[in-house]
């Protein structure tokens, strides 16, 4: 009796086509995993090279991270106590100049900004003018929606401790929501900007103690050259 023919050699077109599309599979993850990588080395690269300057490293982790993701424009607020600021914005002139005129915010409650702050881990927006979030904004950020036709909205914090330092969005024009793998690349993004932002904090503070050690040096150095005179050390009148 004769061996039944396996069913991949019976069909030996198929078992090529199924290798040839596995192959393309692992080439398209092997491909975004080197975009990433090399995405991240470049953020890491700007960090670097702009000790104490968030803004060049506030652009580029927003352009990469659009780019990676798939969205069109978007921004990256830092907050200052009660209120969120621009700090950067990437995507269209007219996108990008309306939402630096919009100024700091104050998130009123219940906002995608105050359930952030509140703990919750990201706010995805499968279709924003069917949200409550349109139909509550401010007449600016409805504007914004309305003329730069946005659609699918993402916001991602930047938490450090549970603490929310900012956060940063992605967009999309078309209702298209954003997958598992480019929320938490968008997370990793985030991530980064905290990093950013506490060496930022430690080169301040640093240069600031420096600057309090050298004021204190002189004021000793002249006691020490002047002793029992003032007149040097305190100059009155």
């Amino acid at each position: 009796m004769s061996a039944t023919p396996d069913s991949t050699l019976a069909n030996p077109d198929q078992r090529i086509a199924d290798l040839e599309r596995q192959l393309a599979e692992r080439t398209a993850e092997r491909d975004e995993a080197l975009d990433e990588r090399a995405a991240i080395a470049e953020v890491l690269q700007v960090i670097n090279s702009s000790p104490g300057d968030l803004a060049p490293v506030f652009e580029a982790i927003l352009k990469k991270a659009h780019i990676l993701c798939g969205a069109v424009f978007g921004v990256l607020l830092v907050r200052d106590g009660e209120e969120f600021r621009l700090a950067a914005a990437h995507g269209e002139q007219r996108f990008v100049e309306a939402a630096r005129q919009v100024g700091p915010m104050r998130p009123p409650e219940g906002s995608a900004l105050a359930r952030l702050v509140g703990g919750e881990r990201i706010i995805h927006l499968r279709d924003a003018r069917a949200a409550d979030f349109y139909r509550n904004a401010p007449a600016p950020i409805r504007h914004i929606v309305d003329t730069n036709d946005i659609r699918t909205l993402l916001w991602v914090p930047l938490r450090k401790d549970g603490s929310v330092l900012g956060v940063v969005t992605a967009i999309r024009q078309e209702v298209r929501p954003f997958t598992d793998k480019q929320i938490a690349l968008l997370e990793s993004f985030a991530a980064q900007a905290v990093i950013a932002m506490e060496n930022a904090r430690l080169i301040t503070e640093t240069r600031e103690v420096l600057e309090q050690q050298t004021a204190t040096s002189e004021v000793l150095g002249v006691i020490n050259s002047s002793p029992g005179n003032l007149a040097p050390g305190c100059n009155i009148g």
